[in-house]
């Protein structure tokens, strides 16, 4: 599968940005999805990820009540909707694929992805 984030930008502190994950080639609702981010210097972490169905979904603390992952399997599409952003979110958001994973929640471990985009700037800064 082929993955092509997008909807990275500059954002001032407490606003909002829809990230978007289009995906190509084997059928979508055969992957779990997650997003992850990185900062320079620091390793990727894991954000948000959901089911093949969608039916279940997972955070990390410092995100939860502020991201909404979700995805449209008809779009081949995955999302994540960013509120109340704050200067600590700037990173690169990065989705991932994976056909392997079948728990639910998903895995919040990077190696664990075999397929990702390829990044999407998110800068909030005043």
């Amino acid at each position: 599968v082929q993955l092509q984030a997008s909807g990275g930008g500059l954002v001032l502190p407490g606003g909002s940005l829809r990230l978007s994950c289009a995906a190509s080639g084997r059928p979508f609702r055969e992957y779990a999805m997650s997003w992850f981010r990185q900062v320079p210097g620091k390793e990727r972490e894991f954000v948000a990820g959901i089911t093949r169905s969608g039916g279940s979904s997972r955070y990390v603390d410092f995100v939860k009540g502020r991201f909404t992952i979700s995805r449209d399997n008809a779009k081949n599409t995955v999302y994540l909707q960013m509120d109340s952003l704050k200067p600590a979110d700037t990173a690169v958001y990065y989705c991932a694929a994976d056909r392997t994973i079948l728990t639910a929640p998903v895995s919040p471990i990077s190696r664990d992805y075999a397929y990702w985009g390829q990044g999407t700037q998110v800068t909030v800064s005043s």
